[in-house]
């Protein structure tokens, strides 16, 4: 069994015992996290496509750590002109792992 979720933008397959990043959430190790929108949901029985969402279904989830992905260097240039501008950025995330796909 395996869900599509969207969540922070992006669309996620999960199975029962995965463990997904995803953008950060306001929450806190330890917690339950229930991800609503679900967009497929696939079983023994068959598969079913939600328009745009599947109705009665959700992925509940438990929170196992926050944290901050590697460093990305964003560097602009423009040749000739002396411009140079170096940033740097760490996307915060929260890990998730997949304990139960609820589906009506």
């Amino acid at each position: 069994m395996y869900a599509v979720v969207r969540t922070g933008g992006k669309q996620l397959r999960v199975s029962p015992g995965d463990v997904i990043q995803v953008e950060k959430l306001p929450v806190e190790p330890g917690d339950t996290v229930e991800l609503g929108e679900v967009l497929m949901v696939s079983t023994d029985e068959g598969t079913t496509v939600g328009t745009p969402t599947v109705g009665g279904a959700a992925v509940l989830c438990k929170a196992v750590r926050n944290g901050k992905g590697k460093k990305i260097v964003i560097y602009k240039y423009k040749r000739r002109k002396g411009f140079a501008r170096k940033q740097g950025h760490r996307q915060p995330f929260t890990m998730l792992s997949v304990t139960d796909i609820r589906f009506a």
